[in-house]
């Protein structure tokens, strides 16, 4: 069946001498695996360039149900990107969000809502230009929204634990280890009434921040099944040291 989707790119694996396995998170399928053959010629239509991490693309591919890879006939940019793939500071941010999104957008549906959000998160750090140093804790905050497990803050008051297993605030020490004592708690509504825009008026010194990305990562990891020690999240505290 032949199919077009738009979609963000994942992750890119090398598969032989000219081969690529690519995971797509797409507008129609969710999360698409594909096999794409990559000529060496200049002159080829499919080219490794349109595969960097969380590039945008217009797909059209051949789309099999049995299949575990699927094949790319056509490819284009949806939204070429000005200085997302060049700039190394958003560089960083874009291989650290590309290793959190393969992971747990791996089984997530099709979902307009959620694609929305990623397409309008990259092209606003694409054009941002400074006071984005928050934007991957903010990034990942809000997606939470979209994968279930978003931070309850309605009842949160100074002084509440955050019991990260129930995503909520509770006003006395839970009996399991996975809490936030109140001084860390603080941070979780900190960052929810934050947005891109407004994140430069929130000052935030490099431990908090670093300790947030810290916070968020064993959040994940509670609630995202296999979700890995993230490699890339050392590199990013010091581009932002």
């Amino acid at each position: 069946m032949q199919e077009k989707a738009k979609g963000v790119v994942l992750r890119a694996l090398r598969y032989g001498d000219n081969g690529l396995v690519v995971d797509i998170y797409t507008d129609t399928r969710g999360t698409v695996s594909f096999l794409v053959r990559v000529p060496k010629s200049r002159k080829a239509a499919v080219k490794g360039v349109f595969f960097r991490p969380l590039s945008l693309l217009e797909l059209d591919f051949e789309f099999r149900a049995k299949a575990s890879l699927q094949h790319v006939r056509d490819v284009r940019f949806a939204y070429a990107y000005r200085s997302l793939p060049y700039d190394p500071c958003k560089s960083a941010i874009a291989l650290f969000l590309s290793e959190v999104l393969s992971r747990v957008l791996r089984h997530e549906a099709a979902g307009s809502p959620l694609f929305d959000y990623l397409v309008f998160s990259l092209q606003w750090l694409d054009a941002a230009e400074r006071a984005y140093s928050s934007f991957h804790l903010v990034f990942l905050t809000r997606l939470t929204r979209f994968l279930g497990f978003y931070p309850n803050v309605d009842g949160w008051h100074e002084g509440d634990y955050f019991d990260m297993v129930n995503a909520c605030f509770v006003p006395l020490r839970p009996f399991h280890h996975a809490f936030l004592e109140p001084r860390e708690a603080a941070l979780i509504p900190l960052f929810m009434r934050m947005n891109y825009d407004s994140m430069r008026f929130f000052a935030m010194n490099r431990r908090e921040r670093d300790r947030y990305a810290e916070v968020l990562e064993a959040y994940y990891r509670l609630h995202v099944p296999e979700f890995p020690e993230l490699k890339s999240l050392d590199v990013l505290k010091e581009i932002f040291a």
